[in-house]
Parts: C-alpha cells; sequence; structure tokens
C-alpha cells in the first residue's frame, strides 16, 4: 500500500498561510486564491488534498467557507477538511458540500461520543486529530494542552469505525525540522487504526523514510511549507511515495 502524499492549504483570512508551532501571529502567507493553489497541486499529481480552516479552529465554527468551497470545486480529487467542525450540523454540511474527510480534533477529546457516533453515520469519512504538544494531547488551535496522552485518546477510538488518525507533532509544525517520525510510528504501532503523519516536514527524506513504515500502519503525510519554500517538489514527493507501494 502506497502512502498518500497530502498538500496542505491553511486558511487565515481567505489566504492560504502557514504557522509556525500552530501560532496564529508568526503566519507566513503564500497567497490569496486558495482555489487557484488547489489546482497547481492537482496539475503536480496529487489526488488529495488537506485543507484547514485556521480561523475556524480558534472560533469553533466555519470560518473560511467561501474559500473551502472554492477548493473543492476546483480541485479534482478528495478534499480532506479540519478546523472548528465540532457538531453533526457541521459535519452534514462539508459531506453535502463534497468533503471527501472530516478531521475532528477539539471535539475528539471534549465529546468522544459526537465523534463516534458521526464515524458511524459516515463510514470512512472521519478522521480524528491527535494534536501532540510534549506527548500530550493539545486542543483548541492547539493554544491548550490537556493532561490526556496521545495513545490514550488514539485507543479511545479504536473500535469506533474512523478512517485514521491525524498525528501533528505541533512543536515541529511549521518549522521544518523534519518529521518526528518515531513518535509517528509508535502511535501506529500501538494502535489498530491508520496514521497519517504531519509537523515539520523539511524534505524528501521524511517522504522516502515514512513510505517504508507504510505496511506498520502510516497511511499518509501532509506537507505544506516544505512545498511553498521549494525545498519539496511534490511530483518527486507523490513519485518516491508510489515507489515505495
Amino acid at each position: 500500500m502506497s502512502l498518500i502524499v497530502f498538500p496542505a492549504i491553511d486558511l487565515k483570512g481567505g489566504q492560504v498561510v502557514r504557522l509556525a508551532e500552530g501560532d496564529m501571529n508568526r503566519a507566513t502567507v503564500y497567497g490569496d486564491n486558495p482555489a487557484a493553489q488547489a489546482l497547481l497541486f492537482a496539475e503536480a499529481g496529487a489526488q488529495h488534498l488537506h485543507v484547514v480552516d485556521l480561523d475556524g479552529s480558534f472560533a469553533g465554527h466555519a470560518v473560511n467557507a467561501e474559500a473551502v468551497e472554492a477548493i473543492v470545486a476546483a480541485f479534482p480529487g478528495h478534499v480532506q477538511l479540519g478546523g472548528g467542525i465540532r457538531n453533526r450540523q457541521a459535519v452534514e454540511r462539508w459531506f453535502d458540500l463534497g468533503v471527501s474527510r472530516i478531521v475532528i480534533g477539539t471535539a475528539a477529546l471534549k465529546d468522544p461520543e459526537f465523534v463516534k457516533a458521526a464515524a458511524r453515520e459516515f463510514p470512512g469519512g472521519i478522521v480524528v486529530a491527535v494534536d501532540a504538544r510534549d506527548g500530550f494531547v493539545a486542543t483548541d488551535g492547539w493554544a491548550e494542552k490537556s493532561d490526556m496522552p496521545v495513545v490514550d485518546l488514539a485507543r479511545r477510538f479504536e473500535d469506533a469505525g474512523v478512517a485514521s488518525l491525524l498525528f501533528t507533532d505541533v512543536g515541529r509544525d511549521g518549522l521544518l525540522k523534519g518529521c518526528n517520525i518515531e513518535a509517528t510510528v509508535d502511535l501506529a504501532r500501538a494502535t489498530d487504526i491508520p496514521v497519517i503523519a504531519s509537523g515539520g516536514v523539511a524534505g524528501i527524506a521524511d517522504i522516502r523514510i515514512l513510505s517504508l513504515h507504510a505496511d506498520e500502519g502510516i497511511e499518509g503525510v501532509i506537507t505544506g511549507r516544505a512545498l511553498y519554500d521549494g525545498r519539496l517538489d511534490l511530483k518527486t514527493a507523490l513519485a518516491v511515495a508510489q515507489a515505495a507501494a
């Protein structure tokens, strides 16, 4: 099974940005046309896209809905969306608009029954975000750190039917330090849910190493700043991920 490479589009104020360590005050703007960026990724061969409504993560509801809708309309592949999706109505609305998978983070910790019910109602459509700061779950746009260990949150959903776990090392996100491969693989080994790696991807070496662990439960990898800064070529990343299958 080949590793899925998810180019990331993070939205703040309708613009394409990347944050450093999830800090909204440390945003780098990469463009003001998210749909055009989605098309560029598609032209490079991407079949999957990871979109985050950053403002929504803090507000607890959709803020960049217009930009997300434009991305979904423009991108011919699968769009995975996260950011402020914390109730059934929001989940249903985005699926109706053509989103393929919904990422739920804060609500997974604070309202696990909602997440489990959504996973039952939308089989294969719910991804649980396991955002880690120093080994514990971070919530509310990563602004808060809980007292729950990452593995405990992951195991809570083992029998719930969630599609995947999205594991982000918050301390590396947007810093190009390299993905926390050890922690990502450890999580994949500790649970029977496929894991998507995120946070700190610096270049092709991260893609190559993660692809070697695809048979251990690593389903995919999300990359943003490395693509926007030109440190990682998307076509090359897709080819490396495919070759390891």
